[in-house]
């Protein structure tokens, strides 16, 4: 196979991959819970997944024996990354209440009195007609 088509390949199977992982992780994790996280560590943990996916497909080709010491390697990493993901879910899952409980700021008016005014002739002095 030409070296151009392998390559080709290689960014077909990491696109599939983040398809893959950003898919499972979700149905998983729960959409819930990954939408509490910060967008950086989500995009680096699926980067990261599919970026060893692909290594560990290529050290597979590359060799004789499909089961190599490098393809091990990528296997450990990818099991790695695959428990930092849920651990980081499962984090956002245990804080999901602190962070839905968060009370919002207090928005609502102030109407003061001044004496000898009446509320009628406060409103005409805030824009309103008499």
């Amino acid at each position: 196979m030409p070296p151009y088509l392998l390559r080709l390949a290689y960014v077909a199977l990491f696109l599939l991959a983040m398809l893959t992982v950003w898919t499972v992780w979700s149905q998983v994790g729960g959409q819930g819970h990954l939408d509490l996280m910060p967008w950086y560590a989500k995009l680096l943990l699926s980067v990261s997944l599919s970026w060893v996916t692909v290594m560990g497909t290529a050290a597979a080709v590359s060799q004789k024996q499909v089961w190599n010491r490098t393809v091990i390697v990528y296997v450990v990493l990818g099991l790695l990354l695959t428990a930092a993901m849920g651990t980081l879910t499962y984090y956002y899952h245990m804080h999901e209440a602190d962070m839905d409980n968060e009370e919002p700021l207090d928005t609502t008016a102030l109407l003061l009195s001044v004496p000898g005014m009446s509320a009628m002739s406060a409103n005409a002095g805030l824009g309103g007609h008499k």
